[in-house]
């Protein structure tokens, strides 16, 4: 009995990944008059929730414009960000948008549109712990937020900062709104996170004097929207309506709207 329930789940796994790899949703979602964004609803400004509830940001403002140019509407669902490319895969979510990083690891799982957004890693301090770089994390401790580009850029490249740090190991949060708090709380001494969150997150604090940013070699990052491989023809319509954002200014004034006169790269 029990060989015969492993069997069909083993089953399970294997059709939930062949639908995933080789099934194109277009039509059903265009039918549908609407498609499913997954996101982790506390990135700031690419995606989160003001003070009212109400979510808005960068990437809300991008999906939402180019979804009109197709008459789709859009239901964001908040996921856990280290579950997204599983809830993407089983049907639950039809689109990661969120600062999600391509890189070669997730490219094995997921599909990725053209790059709408650059972004890098930096290492977020407070000025009076003296971090300028890298090596004055020696023997401190580092938060990361589990499952991000940080994180996976961490451990793919120890010698740059990991075998640094206390332990050898980071401490991981759900979000970077947690870690930020440890920081503030002087239970971290640096965090590893996603420039366009750090600059805005600091941007909008009282106390912005107060933190120090620090560039290390890690590679710059490209932001690209995730879906399963078998969506090609999804892939190919979001990548039209980029194009075509970019073509007519909406992508110039969304830009202006969340970054002001910062230089962004498209």
């Amino acid at each position: 009995m029990l060989i015969g329930l492993a069997g069909t789940l083993s089953g399970c796994g294997e059709s939930v990944t062949k639908r995933a790899d080789t099934q194109d949703t277009w039509s059903t979602i265009k039918k549908r008059g609407t498609v499913v964004v997954g996101l982790d609803d506390s990135f700031v400004p690419m995606g989160f929730r003001e003070k009212s509830g109400k979510l808005v940001g960068y990437d809300i403002d991008l999906a939402r414009a180019v979804f009109k140019l197709y008459g789709i509407k859009i239901s964001f669902q908040t996921i856990d960000w280290s579950m997204n490319a599983t809830e993407l895969r089983n049907g639950t979510i039809d689109l990661i948008w969120n600062g999600y990083t391509k890189n070669p690891q997730r490219e094995k799982v997921v599909a990725f549109s053209n790059t709408y957004l650059k972004n890098k890693q930096i290492l977020v301090s407070l000025k009076k712990n003296k971090i300028n770089s890298f090596n004055d994390m020696t023997g401190k401790t580092l938060g990361v937020q589990s499952g991000s580009s940080g994180y996976e850029s961490l451990e793919n490249n120890p010698k740059l900062l990991k075998d640094k740090i206390a332990k050898k190991t980071p401490v991981q949060y759900d979000t970077f709104t947690n870690a930020f708090l440890d920081l503030n709380a002087g239970r971290i001494q640096g965090l590893l996170i996603d420039s366009v969150y750090a600059n805005y997150y600091i941007k909008h604090e009282a106390n912005s004097a107060d933190y120090n940013e620090t560039q290390g070699n890690f590679k710059s990052e490209d932001f690209a929207v995730g879906m399963r491989k078998g969506d090609k023809t999804m892939r190919r319509k979001i990548n039209a309506g980029l194009k075509e954002l970019k073509r007519n200014g909406t992508l110039a004034k969304i830009n202006k709207k969340w970054f002001g006169n910062q230089k962004v790269e498209n």
